[in-house]
């Protein structure tokens, strides 16, 4: 099947792009599983069709305010990365503030045509950076290693139990609840290299040795052949289908 829509199918694609069952492809079914383990991870760390923006709430508790830091193993486990958190409070009902009072001036006359839109719109980006200069985005750490989520702030003055937070992250998809990536065309090509690699590598411990015939292994050559293809598809998947690499950056 040219369209593998499982592990298995995958798998049985790539060998036979190497040519079984017509050779014999010298590769044991435990370094298949590996390899195919190393391209999945790639795919998910590199190609943008291997994550997935998502949005978390989550409320805070005590033990996260003692800690200092949110423990995420039990939001996601596939998350890998939070770039953002939002700040749940920009929306005030308080009579007294300035936006408020912004909203109830000016709103009904943008709304019915009478208000000036560019004016609004450079009065609330100069209230936006007065905002931010005076009252900035809390900056965040966060590593998947430890899946602890540490926001520089103080935590006792800045939060107290219950305080509900929403943050955005990237998680990892999951080939077998979505099939579709078994089928990516880089997907692929990257497991069949990968492949043969280790094939090259499993023949080169054989090499110089006379078959009957006069044949000789060439497993220095195949791993070679497939080294050169591992990079020219990392370097194409890096330059054309990865996100900014910044988006890692929390």
């Amino acid at each position: 099947m040219a369209t593998p829509a499982s592990r298995q199918q995958l798998k049985d694609y790539s060998l036979r792009r190497l040519g079984q069952p017509v050779i014999e492809v010298n590769v044991d079914d435990e370094q298949v599983e590996d390899r195919m383990d190393d391209a999945l991870q790639f795919f998910a760390e590199y190609h943008f069709d291997g994550v997935e923006k998502e949005y978390f709430q989550y409320a805070i508790t005590a033990d996260d305010i003692t800690n200092k830091y949110i423990n995420t193993d039990g939001i996601d486990p596939s998350l890998i990365s939070i770039t953002k958190i939002f700040d749940t409070s920009t929306s005030s009902t308080n009579i007294f503030d300035v936006r408020y009072q912004i909203a109830l001036n000016d709103f009904y006359g943008l709304r019915t045509g009478l208000g000036n839109i560019s004016y609004y719109d450079m009065t609330q980006r100069h209230l936006s950076l007065i905002q931010q200069i005076l009252d900035p985005e809390k900056a965040l750490r966060f590593s998947r290693v430890t899946n602890k989520l540490k926001i520089d702030t103080d935590w006792d003055e800045t939060f107290t139990a219950g305080d509900v937070l929403v943050f955005e992250g990237y998680t990892i998809l999951n080939p077998n609840e979505y099939p579709e990536i078994y089928n990516d065309r880089l997907l692929k090509r990257y497991v069949t290299a990968l492949i043969k690699r280790q094939w090259g590598e499993n023949l080169s411990k054989f090499q110089n040795i006379q078959l009957p015939g006069g044949l000789q292994y060439n497993g220095a050559e195949i791993y070679g052949q497939a080294t050169e293809e591992i990079r020219q598809i990392e370097e194409e998947v890096q330059l054309k289908y990865e996100l900014p690499p910044d988006f890692m950056v929390g």
